[in-house]
Formats: C-alpha cells, structure tokens, sequence
C-alpha cells in the first residue's frame, strides 16, 4: 500500500560530504546543511508551557489551504470559578487540545474538558469568549491546586 507522506522535510540526514577542496562548492554545502537544520528544527513541538502569555506550539495544521499554527497556554486555578483567559476569539480558529489536572493536596486527578454542566465526582471546564469555567460535580474532590493547558489554532 502506498501512502503520501507528508513530513519529508523534518527528516534530518546523518551523514553529508563537505568538498574541502572547492571553497565556493564547500560555502554551498554549508549553506544546503543549515537549511535543512532549521527546517528540522522548526518542525518539532515547541515544550514551552507559559502562564502568562501564548507560545508558539511548534504544530503546523492544514484544515484549510491556509496553514495554521498552534499555540498554547496554561492557567492555573485554586477553586472552582472562572478564569479569565484573555485570548480573542476572532483570532482563534479551533481549540485542539485542551486538559487540566489537579490535586485535593494528597491525591492527582484529571479535569475534563467538558460541557457547561458540571459533572458528579467529576472536575470538568469548559471556554466562553471570556473565561475558563472549572465546574466541580457534586462528590468531586476538593480542589486545592490545579492548571489546564489550553492550544489552539491561529492562522499565521
């Protein structure tokens, strides 16, 4: 079975020969490699986490024709509440992965990205225009650090 394949270009080769006796070949050679560095390196996940502003995800999407690139965020929380976000939706074309854990102080659970109805023994949050709702169901545990990390889509 053939299939296409599309990140041919984040493949860096191991080996290359440097024509050490033909300067202008040798500056040619150098250049192609560097080329192909950075192209490997721009293609990979980007794991920088921050609070208080979006990073880049490294994560290029083709939904459309336009290509797309991710960007994430982590808030933190304390209590069940809204977060305020400050993200502008005219800018965001899709969340793609959003996920949240937390700690009662003993214990690690998962927050779920979920509906605008909390959820019994459950943590979930779900996005408005302005905020990150955190709903703790009835019998949850009892919330006392947590963070959700939220990526999405923007058109470059």
């Amino acid at each position: 079975m053939s299939q296409n394949v599309s990140n041919q270009v984040a493949f860096l080769r191991t080996t290359r020969n440097f024509p050490l006796d033909d300067p202008q070949q040798l500056s040619v050679e150098i250049n192609r490699s560097y080329v192909d560095i950075a192209n490997a390196v721009n293609t990979r996940t980007i794991g920088i986490f921050p609070t208080n502003m979006a990073a880049q995800g490294g994560e290029s999407w083709f939904l459309t024709s336009q290509r797309q690139q991710n960007f994430r965020r982590i808030y933190t929380f304390t209590v069940a509440g809204n977060i305020l976000h400050t993200l502008n939706f005219k800018n965001i074309s899709q969340f793609t992965k959003c996920s949240g854990s937390f700690t009662d102080g003993t214990n690690w659970y998962g927050a779920i990205f979920g509906s605008n109805v909390a959820i019994a023994g459950q943590v979930s949050f779900y996005i408005t225009p302005t905020n990150i709702v955190v709903l703790s169901g009835a019998g949850a545990p009892t919330i006392s650090s947590g963070i959700i990390v939220l990526e999405w889509l923007s058109k470059i």
